[in-house]
């Protein structure tokens, strides 16, 4: 049974106006594996499963479901076939009830057509349970934190009878306890005889899962092997190319001297409820951060770590309540834009809704924090000084763009990421706040910005991190702060500073 293909795909060609992406790709799924399909962004892999999926029709090759040859010209196709994504970026419908957007299309109905809510709910509940997620049937999806949501995303998908399930980053956005119940369902589905297609940076997560690796660099297949074929280094040297050097980690054994005093000092931070202005999701938090330090922040989902990062930079307005001073001058919390001005910057941990503008060029993305300096007194922008200004910018990035005109939806995730970025560091920031910098961008992007990192702090930049990687997090750290349900209960640095103690003190246990 396990040596049997679901999928079939055979010289598969794409391209993209005169640019080919994909140069004769060879890939099949076995049914009860799981077969991870790595790169780096931009190498073609989601390129090859929304192929699958039916999401693009102008290709050339032969794609078999089954020993069938089968040509998926529509989602519909893909579903019809048996196929089923999960994508990084979610579908749910905010409004919706979290009961309703699991069952959405696939209602449960009674004989004269009507839902029967009671029983998608009593069956919600029972799947929200099993998923160990903390929400409510007829919670609106809304008022979810993104974990859940992506949680969510990926049941409503399993809730399908399909041959073959595609999972698109589907970890991005969850906490290391969240992982394990999804891990067990992808367990389930081995069991059943389904295939799964696995896309994912994370290393840790491709040793665990894969039953075989398939590589791509630049459109073309590099090779396919078993993991115990192909060790970490190796699997890094096919994905892109080269050594990529030190990790994160190599800044820990570079000490370097940090300026005294305070980029950001915080006290006695409250953030009200959305809904409910009496209660607290951020409540009397205190900490600093000095210059060319990097403080990193955890905490589980809902622990209000986001939520910080939000209120300094004033994006939360009237709910977010303290002293904060950046260099030693008041700032008030009041907007984004003061706080642009008392230069502290955010990067949100999701920039296809909060972060970039898609239909926007690179350029106009990343000069959008800096519009008031390359504008005249009229505030009309100086398109050559703007551009001058990006260009020299952006160089320090290795930004890999056609140009800077292209639509920054054009670009790969690593890519786009680092326009974000760029568009933070233009105004020359005192503090970045920086929530996921690495989420959903491959090992040669990550590297890039590992390296950005150290270069920014070592000109004085005070940095405070989220990320869900704790390996990523304990190495980018001079010290992490933790949190849980709103309040710190941990600093911990140096030999304290441990994925265990981390997880505990997250968790609400001594650190």
């Amino acid at each position: 049974m396990a040596n049997v293909p679901v999928i079939t795909m055979r010289q598969i060609h794409m391209s993209f106006g005169a640019v080919e992406v994909l140069h004769g790709v060879d890939f099949d799924v076995r049914a009860g594996e799981v077969h991870v399909l790595a790169g780096e962004n931009g190498a073609g892999k989601s390129t090859l499963v929304r192929i699958l999926a039916g999401v693009y029709d102008d290709w050339t090759g032969e794609v078999f479901v089954r020993g069938t040859a089968r040509r998926l010209s529509h989602p519909r196709d893909a579903v019809r076939a048996g196929i089923t994504t999960i994508h990084q970026e979610l579908s749910l419908v905010p409004s919706m009830s979290v009961a309703d957007n699991l069952f959405l299309g696939r209602e449960i109905r009674g004989r004269c057509g009507g839902v029967r809510f009671a029983e998608q709910e009593a069956e919600a509940a029972r799947v929200l349970d099993e998923m160990q997620l903390e929400a409510a049937p007829a919670q609106p999806v809304a008022e979810l934190p993104l974990s859940s949501r992506q949680l969510l995303e990926i049941e409503r998908a399993l809730g399908r009878d399909a041959l073959l399930f595609i999972f698109d980053e589907p970890t991005s956005a969850l906490g290391e306890h969240e992982v394990a119940p999804l891990f067990a369902r992808i367990g389930a589905l081995k069991a059943r005889g389904c295939g799964v297609v696995y896309i994912t940076h994370k290393m840790e997560e491709i040793y665990r899962l894969a039953d075989r690796i398939t590589v791509l660099r630049d459109g073309r297949l590099v090779g396919t092997a078993v993991p115990q074929d192909l060790p970490p280094g190796e699997l890094v040297r096919w994905m892109v190319g080269r050594d990529l050097g030190a990790g994160p980690s190599a800044r820990a054994a570079a000490p370097r001297e940090r300026a005294p005093g305070a980029a950001l000092s915080v006290e006695a931070l409250r953030v009200a409820h959305a809904e409910l202005p009496d209660r607290s999701v951020v409540e009397d938090v205190a900490f600093s951060v000095r210059p060319g330090e990097i403080v990193g922040l955890a905490g589980l989902a809902g622990s209000g770590a986001s939520e910080v990062l939000h209120a300094l930079f004033g994006s939360l307005g009237r709910r977010a309540s303290g002293r904060v001073a950046v260099g030693g001058e008041r700032h008030a919390m009041r907007s984004p834009r003061e706080s642009v001005g008392r230069g502290l910057m955010l990067l949100t941990n999701d920039r296809k809704a909060t972060g970039l503008a898609p239909d926007l060029s690179v350029a106009h993305n990343v000069s959008l924090a800096g519009l008031k300096a390359l504008s005249n007194r009229a505030s009309w922008v100086r398109r050559r000084r703007e551009a001058e200004a990006v260009g020299d910018l952006v160089r320090g990035f290795r930004l890999d763009a056609p140009s800077l005109a292209v639509p920054v939806r054009a670009l790969s995730g690593g890519n786009q990421q680092k326009a974000y970025l760029a568009r933070c560091l233009l105004p020359k920031p005192r503090v970045l706040l920086l929530d996921e910098p690495t989420r959903g961008i491959d090992v040669g992007a990550k590297a890039d910005i590992y390296a950005l990192m150290r270069e920014w702090v070592r000109g004085g930049i005070a940095i405070l991190l989220i990320t869900s990687e704790t390996e990523e997090l304990l190495a980018l750290s001079d010290r992490v702060l933790v949190m849980h349900r709103g309040r710190l209960v941990a600093e911990l640095s140096g030999a304290d500073a441990t994925r265990e103690r981390v997880l505990a003190a997250a968790m609400g246990h001594a650190a």
